[in-house]
């Protein structure tokens, strides 16, 4: 799924299967930090009329949101929480390029999101869909109910959704990039249970392949499910941000607003931001 804007890589020429680096096509091709900061400052400031300054990623990966964030601002730190030992290497070794006032104000942790705890954050983060990987209303709601713990009284939750008709097709979506084409494959959809099973493969113009970089058992949760589970987790005033749409090209323009009505249209990514 093409989530935001990406960063180009300017090394259009050498990118093959055997020397790229899945976790950085990851990261060029799915996440845009930029837009998820400004994002995070713009409702915070409104919503709570202060700005931002800590933050908890979870699912962190490589921590590349928690690294934008120590950067857009001298007074921000981050924590990142990752189960998995070899992104968070990997995260590591990208954090030695930061300054080193930035180091010394982000960390990442291993472990599981739902037992580690760190100091309450203004902002805890969970995107790219990243807990649907919670397949029950009751371990979301367990998930909800720790994250609220890791959040300062008078912060929030961000999380993001995905959904339209386009989401129940299986089928591959591709998008080219600097020297690689990203594919989104909907491998399984079954409407009964919403469990989708969902991989990222990447290609490259020597025709050289890495299927199934990343794969996703995930539960397709409606945006009214995720607002009820954040209230009864203990999250107040839950709100849906909507993608805004270009005139002219019909596609989404970046700028999302707090909406009571979605369009019923074939993808949409949305922000849902709660308080504590």
């Amino acid at each position: 799924m093409a989530k935001k804007k990406t960063r180009s890589s300017n090394r259009k020429s050498w990118r093959t299967a055997k020397n790229s680096d899945k976790h950085e096509l990851y990261e060029l091709s799915v996440q845009g930090t930029e837009s998820d900061c400004i994002m995070i400052d713009r409702v915070f400031r409104k919503r709570l009329n202060r700005t931002p300054h800590t933050l908890r990623e979870d699912f962190s990966g490589t921590g590349l949101m928690s690294r934008e964030w120590v950067q857009w601002r001298a007074t921000n730190s981050a924590v990142g929480v990752d189960l998995d030992a070899k992104v968070l290497r990997r995260g590591r070794e990208m954090i030695s390029s930061l300054s080193v006032d930035q180091r010394k104000r982000i960390e990442l942790k291993k472990g599981d999101v739902n037992r580690v705890r760190t100091k309450g954050a203004d902002v805890l983060l969970a995107l790219n869909f990243s807990y649907f990987v919670f397949h029950t209303r009751a371990q979301l709601l367990d998930y909800f109910t720790n994250a609220r713990k890791n959040v300062k009284d008078g912060g929030m939750i961000f999380v993001d959704a995905y959904g339209g008709s386009g989401s129940w097709a299986v089928g591959e979506e591709d998008r080219s990039l600097d020297g690689f084409t990203y594919v989104w494959h909907q491998a399984k959809v079954n409407p009964i249970t919403h469990h989708v099973v969902n991989h990222i493969h990447f290609r490259f113009p020597d025709g050289s392949e890495i299927r199934r970089a990343f794969t996703y058992r995930w539960r397709l949760w409606t945006l009214p499910e995720i607002k009820e589970v954040l209230i009864e987790a203990g999250f107040h005033r839950p709100v849906v941000y909507w993608e805004g749409t270009e005139r002219k090209s019909g596609e989404g323009n970046g700028v999302f607003k707090p909406s009571h009505r979605g369009e019923a249209c074939e993808g949409w990514i949305v922000y849902i931001a709660a308080e504590k």
